[in-house]
C-alpha cells in the first residue's frame, strides 16, 4: 500500500467532498468518530475520537505521507469542556502524531472568522493581523487556539510543510454552518442601516484549496479568499430573500431567544457579522499557490440553495 493521505473529520460533510476529489489520485484514511455511510471502498476509515491514544495506531502501522486536519468540533449547542477538550486535545494528539512519525505536509483547516468581525478592522486584514474574534465570540476561541497550536507547530518543524488555511465564509448544499444556514432563511434577519461586504467561497472551491496546499514546497499561513465581495444585500437579491430589517439594539436579544428556542439556526453572537466588517487579503495565497477560484460570485452565493 502506497503512503496515505489523512483526513480527520473525513465523516463530515465538507470531508466527503474532499474524499471524492482526493481518493482518485490518493491512499487515503480517515479518522472519525462518526460513521461514513457510502464510503468509497478505497477509502479506509478508523472510527475512533482524536483524543483517544488509539489515534497513534493509524500513524504507526500505516506509512502516513500527509494529514488534512478538519477534525473541529462546530456545534454552538455543546457545552465549551466538550468544544475545548475535543478540537484542542485532539489537534495535539494529531500534531505530535505527525511528528513523531514523520509525516512530510500536515494541512490545518483554520477559518477567517479568527479575526472576527469589528468596527475598527480595516478594508483587507492580512495574515498577521491579530486573531480578535475571541473577545466578542467565546465560542471561537477553541479555533484560534487551534489555529495557534498549529502555527506554533509550523515554526517549531522546519522539516515539516505545515499549511494553515483560513478560507472565508464555506457554502454551499450540504454546508450546515452558520452563513449557510442564516442564508437559507426565507425571511432573515437585517439589521437597519447596515449592509457590510461579505466574502464567500463556494464548497468544491475550499476542497480544491485544501487539495492544492498538498503542493510539494508550500508552506506557511494564507487567507484562503473566493470570486470577490459583494455587499450582504446583493446577496439576498440573488437568493430572491427579503430580509426582515430591524434594529440593532432589539436584534440581539429577539435572536438570542429565537435560537434558545430552537426557532432560528445561528446564535446572536453571528449578528457581528451582519454588521461589522471582517474581509481579508488573500494574495500571499495566490501568489504562492498560483489559485484561482473555480466559482463565479453568482455561483458560489447560489450554492447555498443548491443551484
Amino acid at each position: 500500500m502506497k503512503p496515505a493521505v489523512v483526513i480527520t473529520g473525513i465523516s463530515g460533510n465538507l470531508g466527503r467532498g474532499l474524499v471524492r476529489v482526493l481518493h482518485r489520485d490518493e491512499q487515503v484514511f480517515g479518522i472519525d468518530r462518526r460513521p461514513f455511510v457510502g464510503k468509497p471502498k478505497d477509502v479506509e476509515l478508523f472510527q475512533v475520537d482524536l483524543r483517544k491514544k488509539k489515534v497513534e495506531d493509524v500513524f504507526r502501522r500505516h506509512k502516513v505521507k500527509a494529514v488534512i486536519h478538519m477534525g473541529i468540533l462546530h456545534d454552538p449547542r455543546m457545552s465549551a469542556e466538550d468544544h475545548h477538550s475535543f478540537n484542542v486535545l485532539g489537534t495535539t494528539r494529531v500534531l505530535d502524531c505527525c511528528a513523531r512519525y514523520g509525516v512530510k505536509k500536515v494541512v490545518v483547516l483554520s477559518s477567517a472568522n479568527v479575526y472576527g468581525p469589528s468596527p475598527d478592522n480595516s478594508s483587507f486584514l492580512t495574515e498577521d493581523a491579530p486573531l480578535m474574534a475571541a473577545s466578542r465570540f467565546p465560542s471561537v476561541r477553541d479555533l484560534i487556539e487551534v489555529d495557534m497550536l498549529a502555527t506554533r507547530f509550523l515554526w517549531k518543524h522546519p522539516d515539516i510543510e505545515t499549511v494553515i488555511l483560513r478560507p472565508v465564509h464555506i457554502v454551499g448544499p450540504t454546508i450546515k454552518n452558520a452563513p449557510s444556514n442564516y442564508l437559507r432563511v426565507k425571511r432573515p434577519l437585517a439589521l437597519l442601516g447596515f449592509d457590510p461586504m461579505v466574502q464567500l467561497i463556494h464548497v468544491e472551491d475550499a476542497v480544491a484549496a485544501m487539495v492544492l496546499a498538498l503542493k510539494p514546497g508550500l508552506r506557511g499561513v494564507y487567507n484562503v479568499t473566493g470570486p470577490g465581495e459583494v455587499p450582504l444585500s446583493s446577496v439576498f437579491r440573488e437568493l430572491g430573500r427579503t430580509p426582515v430589517s430591524i434594529p440593532h439594539p432589539i436584534a440581539r436579544p429577539l435572536l438570542r431567544t429565537l435560537f434558545k428556542y430552537r426557532l432560528a439556526n445561528y446564535p446572536p453572537e453571528e449578528l457581528d457579522h451582519i454588521q461589522f466588517l471582517c474581509m481579508v487579503d488573500g494574495a500571499a495565497w495566490v501568489k504562492d499557490a498560483g489559485w484561482k477560484p473555480g466559482h463565479s460570485m453568482r455561483e458560489t452565493i447560489r450554492a447555498v440553495l443548491g443551484d
